[in-house]
C-alpha cells in the first residue's frame, strides 16, 4: 500500500523558514516523479513543485521561485521541501504527492495526510 507521511509543518512569522519532509513507502519511490501540492483555507489544491525521478530536474510555480526548493533522497525514500522568506499567502496544508504536475494535483489517492504551515505576524 502506498503511504506518504509529511512532517515539519508549524507556525512561523513572515520571512521565516521551514523544512518539510515526506517519508514514502509501499512503492518504488525512485521511479516516480514527486510533487508538493498545497491547499489554502477555502481554496482548491494548487500544484507547487515537482522533481523528476532520475535527473532531479525541478519545476515550480512562479509564486515560490527563489524561495522554495524541492529535493529528494531516493536511498532514504524521502522527499523534502525547503521554504524560506515565507509569506502570509503561503499558509496552507502542504501535501506530498506521487507523480508530477497536474497529474499529482488530481490524484488525491496518492497524497499524504498533509502538514499545516501557518505564516502570521
Amino acid at each position: 500500500e502506498v503511504q506518504l507521511v509529511e512532517s515539519g509543518g508549524g507556525s512561523v512569522q513572515p520571512g521565516g523558514s521551514l523544512r518539510l519532509s515526506c517519508a514514502a513507502s509501499g512503492f518504488a519511490f525512485g521511479t516516480f516523479y514527486m510533487s508538493w501540492v498545497r491547499q489554502a483555507p477555502g481554496k482548491g489544491p494548487e500544484w507547487v513543485l515537482t522533481i523528476k525521478s532520475n535527473t532531479y530536474s525541478t519545476y515550480y510555480v512562479d509564486s515560490v521561485k527563489g524561495r522554495f526548493t524541492i529535493s529528494r533522497d531516493n536511498a532514504k525514500k524521502t522527499l523534502y521541501l525547503q521554504m524560506k522568506d515565507l509569506k502570509h499567502e503561503d499558509t496552507a496544508v502542504y501535501y506530498c504527492a506521487r507523480g508530477g504536475g497536474q497529474f499529482a494535483v488530481v490524484s488525491r489517492d496518492y497524497w499524504g495526510q498533509g502538514t499545516q504551515v501557518t505564516v502570521s505576524s
